[in-house]
């Protein structure tokens, strides 16, 4: 019973160490996005964090998928989610655009989903997207434009907006929206360590070549040194690892719902690290997004 009641807690704050692990994303770009090619840094990332999972797949003896088909799929969210996603977030900050513009664009990825899902279950018997769930997805926008509203129109010199960087941070959006969708159709339940492995090594096939054409070296330090590691152990064992789980088990709706709530945890992280201001405006759109979000998650009556 003991044993049984643990592993409904650990199941019910899932969601919220998600949240948290998801949301050091940009703390992590702060510090080693300076120090190294965007692409570089990622390829890297990946392939110590295969390094990472293979010993531990082959000490717990982890089943891998079955069929080249689940391959396959898998391979495709890993294009998604990793190479698409990261790779298209990191090159736009590197090409200059603030952390609050895209972060803002990133958000729209629940209401993405939640028109796909309504305009693909039109006329059938599964359930779609309530209007309380709809509520909640423009109180969540709406809340999560007054938190970053303060970087848009007070950013530093260095947040500019190009043709360029708004083309990669609207792939990264298009790519984290069509590769949850996809995950949750077409990837039948494995293990999440095979999974994610076969994801990643996915993602660095496809990022590897564009990272050769990077001219701009490695400066290893200690930040930068941090952010990788960081990035391997926390955001993709963890925080990748959580993602699929996460997908695997709810809607997709409920689940890219919580994405409103990574920025206002990262403004939280920013002021406790870097001495950033939290306006009443940023506490009133936190509350506001963590409202907008209890109602996409909460089941109506």
């Amino acid at each position: 019973m003991n044993a049984d009641r643990s592993s409904d807690a650990w199941i019910r704050a899932i969601p919220l160490v998600f949240v948290l692990i998801w949301s050091t994303g940009f703390i992590v770009a702060r510090y080693g996005m300076p120090h190294a090619p965007p692409l570089t840094f990622l390829c890297i990332r990946y392939a110590l964090s295969i390094a990472c999972f293979l010993p531990w797949i082959w000490w717990a003896k982890v089943a891998w998928p079955h069929g080249r088909e689940q391959w396959l799929h898998l391979s495709v969210t890993g294009v998604l989610m990793h190479a698409g996603y990261l790779g298209g977030v990191w090159v736009a900050v590197k090409a200059g655009m603030g952390s609050g513009l895209s972060s803002l664009i990133v958000g729209f990825q629940p209401v993405l989903t939640a028109i796909w899902l309504a305009y693909s279950l039109r006329g059938s018997e599964q359930p779609g997207v309530s209007r309380q769930q709809w509520l909640g997805l423009l109180l969540g926008f709406m809340g999560l434009l007054m938190v970053v509203w303060r970087k848009l129109t007070l950013g530093t010199p260095l947040d500019h907006v190009t043709p360029g960087n708004i083309a990669f941070a609207l792939t990264a959006l298009l790519s984290i929206t069509v590769g949850t969708l996809y995950q949750k159709r077409f990837v039948q339940p494995c293990d999440v360590r095979s999974a994610n492995t076969v994801q990643l090594l996915a993602a660095w096939v496809v990022t590897w070549p564009l990272a050769m054409m990077e001219t701009e070296s490695m400066r290893w330090n200690g930040e930068l040194a941090g952010a990788m590691a960081w990035s391997v152990l926390v955001l993709t064992l963890g925080g990748s690892s959580l993602l699929y789980m996460l997908i695997q088990r709810g809607a997709a709706a409920k689940v890219t719902s919580l994405m409103y709530m990574v920025p206002p945890t990262t403004a939280v992280m920013a002021w406790l690290l870097f001495g950033e201001s939290i306006t009443a405006m940023t506490l009133a759109g936190t509350a506001l997004t963590a409202l907008g979000v209890s109602m996409v998650v909460r089941s109506p009556r």
